[in-house]
């Protein structure tokens, strides 16, 4: 059994795999599941379904949990890392048929876009989305997501139907811990002169060089 489904007997080469030009063959090494955080992703107009469509690479087909639009067809997500992201693919399922929507937007540390005030945002990068049962994968330009804390998804529109569905989002790409907050070392252990032994002797014989 394998989690890839073509990777037939291919599990010994995977150190070989330079997986940055060889994106065809995704894998669950890449993928930032674990480092979304998922109690603080935000969807906005939805079913009630928010954070359960980012599903781990396993259950990327699984259809049994979808996420659907509320009052229209317009779908924002925010997504905020752990740390520090360098984003190379977005992973969606959508659909089915006229359920799928037209495109996606996606928005760099744009935390706290909502429906009001995106319209007057550029998308860092807009895909359109294609119908299909299968996961697309949608690349990024990697530069202009290089070190993100958070990634807001917008779907605009439908195909056509008065509700947009998504089953599944995915990402792939570099997670490293953030650096804003440094830890302080403190050396209270090390050479502090004053919790020094004295030596007997010495006392003073610097201050009265004389006596």
């Amino acid at each position: 059994m394998s989690h890839h489904g073509h990777s037939c007997g291919d599990e010994s080469h995977d150190h070989d795999h330079d997986h940055d030009h060889d994106t065809s063959d995704l894998g669950p090494q890449d993928n930032l599941y674990v480092h979304v955080d998922r109690s603080n992703v935000v969807a906005l107009n939805t079913n009630g379904i928010g954070p359960e469509v980012i599903k781990p690479w396993h259950k990327r087909l699984d259809e049994s949990i979808s996420l659907e639009s509320d009052a229209d067809d317009q779908i924002i997500i925010r997504v905020p890392f752990t740390g520090s992201v360098r984003l190379r693919s977005l992973l969606l399922k959508t659909g089915p048929t006229d359920q799928t929507p037209a495109k996606v937007a996606l928005y760099a540390n744009a935390a706290s876009l909502d429906f009001s005030d995106i319209g007057d945002r550029k998308p860092t990068q807009e895909f359109d989305v294609a119908q299909g049962r299968e996961v697309g994968e949608y690349a990024v330009k990697t530069s202009q997501f290089s070190n993100i804390s958070s990634v807001t998804l917008f779907f605009p529109e439908s195909q056509g139907a008065e509700t947009t569905q998504i089953y599944y989002i995915g990402f792939l790409g570099h997670w490293t811990e953030r650096k804003d907050n440094p830890v302080i070392t403190v050396y209270e252990a090390q050479a502090n002169i004053a919790d020094h032994p004295k030596i007997p002797g010495t006392e003073g014989a610097l201050s009265n060089p004389h006596v």
